[in-house]
């Protein structure tokens, strides 16, 4: 099994602002926390969900026209991202640290959808992050809430 490195993109407010879950990579307090002494099992399952939720609502509203031309695009920001993940993940990485870099999303290889074209890129972002924030929370009530 490969060492799975950390979903962190160097926006923690987990840690900076005491927020239950990132605004950067989405992972729950106790995940940014206590992530070192994770096993690479569990590592790999909170990098699934987060991936899930992630792909799941860019989908929806991005269209990756040309992978290589993102993986380059990553490559020159040095966006580390995983192969093994989804290339909607990745954009949406380099979309959370790097917007204000671009100028278009056709320099990237990726168009928005049609039921989103129009919109500024960075009003999209800040919708998927709030439609991120309330599947984790969702998810974290569920699965961790204290007394289950």
């Amino acid at each position: 099994m490969k060492p799975v490195r950390t979903p962190c993109i160097g926006v923690c407010s987990t840690t900076s602002l005491g927020d239950r879950i990132c605004r950067g990579c989405k992972r729950f307090s106790e995940e940014v926390i206590y992530w070192n002494t994770f096993t690479e099992l569990q590592k790999q399952a909170v990098q699934a969900r987060i991936n899930l939720f992630t792909t799941q609502l860019m989908s929806n509203k991005f269209l990756i026209v040309s992978q290589p031309q993102l993986e380059q695009v990553l490559q020159d920001f040095r966006v580390f991202y995983d192969p093994d993940l989804s290339p909607l993940f990745w954009l949406h990485q380099l979309l959370q640290k790097h917007l204000y870099r671009l100028h278009s999303l056709d320099e990237i290889g990726v168009e928005l959808l049609p039921a989103w074209r129009g919109q500024e890129v960075r009003d999209v972002l800040l919708r998927i992050n709030e439609e991120l924030q309330v599947l984790s929370e969702a998810h974290h009530e569920r699965y961790f809430r204290e007394g289950r």
